[in-house]
């Protein structure tokens, strides 16, 4: 069952022994377990693929027709699991086969740029749509080759990328975490033996048990439809 921050916070407060309150902004105790709750929140996300935050997305253009294949990761992305550039896929390749795979400067079709962070000379492929990407700084997205009868640089109305953002927390009484229903227990579980570790010095068996128990549970229970095992796809070729 999904909790509202306030709700979450007076569970703990309550077996903490510590006074009631009805808005987290009550007492300096209130606020405190409800900073244990957000950062808890923010470790199990950190921690695993999270269903509930996956989304289709967008990458950000650079629209510098200086360096015509770089995009830019969107904000608060966590991962890319697929990327499509005008209808079709691109593949990722780690940045040392990329750099393998990209042509030599002085062919004909063949553009060199630099790469944004380094400033290194890159080339790219001015004849054609993107077949693959990479990421040396995990910022910046370079592709492979663009189509420079068609467009300048790489659009962002042309990508269409399916992947996980960070999600957004806010410290407000009616505030109810983006989480699967079945991951509730093992946030208020965890934030309950923070909070006894760090403002009671010390631990309570039962809940450290019940935190183990959920967070052992809790994998098989990430979709609401129920899949088969499959190995990652990660867009490579």
């Amino acid at each position: 069952m999904r909790r509202t921050l306030l709700e979450l916070t007076q569970s703990i407060l309550n077996d903490l022994d510590g006074e009631a309150v009805n808005s987290i902004f009550d007492t300096e105790e209130a606020i405190q377990y409800a900073n244990v709750v957000r950062d808890t929140y923010f470790n199990i996300v950190a921690a695993r693929q999270t269903p509930e935050h996956d989304e289709l997305l967008k990458l950000t253009a650079l629209s510098d027709s200086s360096k015509p294949t770089i995009l830019k990761y969107p904000t608060n992305v966590k991962e890319i699991r697929l990327f499509e550039y005008d209808g079709k896929e691109v593949y990722w390749k780690d940045p040392i086969k990329f750099l393998d795979g990209l042509p030599s400067d002085g062919e004909t079709n063949v553009l060199s740029f630099n790469d944004p962070t380094s400033g290194i000379s890159l080339t790219c492929r001015s004849d054609k749509g993107p077949r693959y990407y990479t990421s040396f700084d995990n910022e910046y997205i370079i592709c492979d080759s663009y189509d420079s009868t068609v467009d300048t640089t790489l659009q962002e109305s042309k990508t269409r990328c399916w992947g996980t953002k960070y999600p957004t927390f806010t410290m407000s009484d009616s505030f109810t975490p983006d989480l699967n229903e079945t991951l509730f227990p093992y946030l208020l579980a965890e934030s309950k033996s923070v909070c006894f570790s760090v403002f009671k010095s010390g631990s309570d068996p039962k809940v450290e048990q019940a935190a183990r128990r959920l967070k052992s549970g809790i994998q098989n229970d990430r979709y609401k439809t129920k899949r088969a095992n499959t190995r990652n796809h990660y867009g490579r070729a």
